[in-house]
């Protein structure tokens, strides 16, 4: 954590010391002086870099000049405060989404923890395939299996109950390749930009395929986007009295799949304006950066692109998720910006317990 006390004042205190200390020692004090300032240049310069986790290269300077360009008064690009809407996707732009949707981890999770009340899930798939951790059977099942499996794990239970379910699976859960907790899985640079933006007159959302419900449980805590700026797929729900208490149940029928043509149908429903900013990672955002980057002035389309095997995962267009084919191929025409992880990221997660 940074020091509350002013640059200037630490400057003196320094100089200060070192005059003491010339005194002390007598070493040459132009050779101390020397030193000294390539240290204070070095610290402002990582206390004033929005991005300090963001390489210095063409990404990092396109962010960073677009910022500047709509939010200073006189600007030809310049974007009222009220219009600044940036949209991001969860899985993979945000947080990891490898081996699989980490939502679907905790509905399989689920499944395995209802299995004794439910004998006939044994030879019904995607059940069956779930509970003999068979994931190739699983994802087979294709979209039908899948709403089966969230259908079963998500709904007829209160909204409470479904918020205190998973946050009580966030708190134990562990990825199975980093041992990290789910919600320490997220990209650090991606913060960063989050905090940018709103330091900018920004006002960010999610939108994304997982589960609106779900993403609320953790988006203010780890990303400082409120419940109300969440936007992402749902079942619907219906309000009754429970025990003289009014709930809402969550229903086993979609409302809506914020995927695909489905993010711009969200977006105008829950936020009611288009976005000047919008960030995703597959072919799944391919409609909310086409819808963002068509509108009239400054717009700006951001794609992360998975490259770093090492210090994450490397895909694209074969991945059985966070597919990126036909965005990656037209994001050059369209202007959208790709983010090379393995290069633009000087870091991937934040520190362990952050």
């Amino acid at each position: 954590m940074h020091s509350c006390q002013h640059p200037t004042r630490r400057v003196r205190a320094a100089f200060a010391a070192l005059s003491r200390f010339t005194r002390t020692v007598r070493i040459a004090p132009l050779l101390l002086l020397t030193g000294l300032c390539f240290v204070f240049s070095q610290q402002l310069a990582a206390e004033t870099d929005p991005l300090p986790s963001w390489n210095d290269g063409k990404t990092k300077q396109a962010i960073v000049e677009y910022v500047q360009n709509v939010t200073r008064a006189g600007s030809a690009d310049f974007v009222p405060e009220n219009q600044r809407i940036a949209t991001f996707d969860n899985d993979g732009t945000l947080w990891a989404e490898k081996p699989i949707y980490f939502q679907l981890i905790y509905a399989i999770d689920q499944v395995k923890k209802m299995a004794p009340e439910h004998p006939e899930w044994k030879t019904q798939e995607p059940f069956a395939s779930v509970l003999k951790d068979d994931m190739e059977g699983v994802v087979a099942s294709g979209k039908e299996g899948l709403m089966k499996i969230i259908a079963a794990t998500h709904a007829n239970m209160t909204a409470e109950e479904f918020h205190a379910n998973v946050a009580s699976w966030l708190k134990t859960a562990r990825h199975p390749k980093t041992n990290r907790p789910f919600n320490e899985m997220i990209y650090q640079p991606m913060l960063e930009l989050l905090t940018y933006l709103r330091a900018n007159g920004f006002k960010t959302f999610i939108v994304s395929g997982g589960g609106i419900d779900f993403m609320r449980v953790f988006a203010e805590q780890t990303y400082g986007i409120p419940p109300d700026q969440v936007v992402g797929s749902s079942l619907k729900a219906k309000y009754e009295v429970r025990n003289g208490k009014p709930v809402i149940v969550k229903l086993p029928e979609i409302n809506l799949v914020d995927d695909k043509e489905g993010k711009p149908v969200g977006i105008h429903q829950h936020i009611g304006q288009r976005p000047i900013f919008a960030a995703g990672n597959s072919d799944g955002d391919y409609q909310m950066l086409q819808w963002t980057t068509a509108g009239d002035g400054a717009r700006f389309g951001l794609i992360v692109h998975h490259t770093d095997a090492k210090r994450e995962w490397a895909y694209d267009r074969k991945s059985h998720v966070g597919q990126l084919n036909k965005a990656l191929d037209d994001a050059g025409k369209k202007g959208w910006t790709v983010i090379d992880m393995k290069n633009d990221w000087k870091v991937v997660f934040p520190p362990a317990g952050q």
